[in-house]
């Protein structure tokens, strides 16, 4: 079986088809990859493992690369135990590997598995530090924050491959090929976004720096630790990268979220979508906070150009779902999104008050419109209110 991607350099990841949630939170409908890398030259590399689950496997995808042949380094690019899992097994069958990372990865290392104690056997790396294997040439670039402090990249020089760590992933499990020029592509760029949005959403920033960094540097493949190997989309994967780290939505539309406990909210969240949608807004997508998860839900607010929040008063408050929901916006530094308001109570309203006080101190979002509050049911002058906030969206996102 050919596992090579280019010059020496092989695939020896596994796939995940069994996990339903990945982190404990995002749903997985199509599974998802961890991969690592063998680079065969006069010393040999193998660049981030896999979670321990799925050793045995990694283990003879490994074996079926290098034979009887001994693991020189081992490169930990990024520490979070889908990757770094199988680090302690590894060793038990490779001791003599030494493994490379920087000083945070080895706190991190020790406190997780208690490897890497014995200063012998880790090689400490610094920003551009380098390192020969013989033919391929390999320099260490750190992204801290991307997402975790102690994240890095390392950049083959000879064959101008960069092993990206989480940077440039996404979900889904890979079907039978791993470089993307073999493979149809179509379910990983809704799973780049959802992924992006999900774990790294928060560090854009930081996913500038790291691109800067890069900037200028000839890439031939991003090898990541989760999805395919880009080559051919490497131009299409950097450019959604920047976009989205800039908070730029992909497209003009709408994201209707709403919470409902006896339909009366919902309502009101169709009557404003109906209007919208008679205003001329083509792109419309709406989401009941309590039945979608908010994987879906924050990936299409990174898509699209405004929102609609809206939900019930509950116990004196905001509904719990939607509450969730806010905190998971805010807690991505989304910017430069469109805001509609509306809520529904029974005797006291509570809901549109709270959704303004969230965003006037967290997200500060442009709001648009007159916030709508339906008193029990929707009323001709709440309806029309609701059929207002829906036009007043379309004029500002069209």
């Amino acid at each position: 079986m050919n596992t090579e991607i280019t010059s020496n350099i092989h695939y020896v990841g596994v796939n995940d088809r069994h996990k339903d949630i990945f982190e404990g939170l995002w749903p997985l409908p199509y599974g998802v990859s961890y991969n690592s890398y063998i680079i065969n030259d006069e010393k040999i590399a193998l660049v981030d493992t896999v979670e321990a689950d799925f050793f045995p496997q990694y283990l003879d995808n490994i074996r079926q690369v290098i034979g009887d042949r001994q693991i020189d380094y081992i490169i930990v690019n990024h520490m979070e135990p889908d990757h770094s899992g199988s680090l302690a097994l590894i060793k038990q069958y490779y001791p003599g590997a030494r493994i490379v990372g920087n000083k945070k990865t080895f706190d991190m290392m020790r406190g997780y598995y208690h490897v890497g104690e014995d200063a012998s056997e880790i090689l400490e790396v610094k920003n551009g530090d380098t390192l020969s294997l013989g033919k391929h040439e390999l320099q260490f670039v750190l992204i801290p924050m991307v997402h975790w402090p102690e994240t890095m990249v390392t950049l083959d020089q000879t064959t101008h491959t960069l092993f990206a760590g989480d940077a440039f992933g996404c979900f889904g499990a890979l079907n039978g090929a791993f470089v993307d020029s073999h493979m149809n592509c179509d379910i990983y760029w809704d799973e780049m976004r959802r992924y992006y949005s999900n774990i790294v959403g928060k560090y854009g920033v930081p996913v500038q720096q790291a691109l800067k960094k890069l900037s200028g540097v000839q890439i031939d493949y991003i090898c990541s630790t989760h999805g395919p190997v880009w080559h051919e989309y490497i131009e299409r994967v950097m450019a959604e990268y920047n976009r989205l780290s800039l908070y730029n939505a992909e497209q003009p539309g709408l994201v209707i979220c709403y919470g409902s406990m006896y339909g009366n909210t919902e309502r009101a969240a169709e009557v404003i979508a109906r209007a919208a949608s008679e205003a001329g807004v083509k792109n419309i997508v709406m989401h009941d906070v309590s039945r979608t998860n908010h994987s879906y839900i924050l990936s299409d607010i990174f898509k699209y150009n405004a929102m609609v929040l809206g939900a019930p008063t509950y116990n004196n408050g905001l509904y719990p779902q939607m509450e969730s929901l806010l905190s998971e916006i805010g807690g991505r530094n989304i910017k430069g999104r469109k805001l509609g308001i509306f809520g529904s109570c029974t005797w006291a309203g509570q809901a549109v008050k709270k959704i303004k006080e969230w965003n006037e101190t967290t997200a500060k979002f442009e709001l648009v419109g007159e916030p709508a509050e339906i008193k029990q049911s929707l009323s001709e002058e709440t309806r029309k209110a609701c059929e207002a906030l829906g036009k007043a969206m379309a004029e500002s996102i069209l």
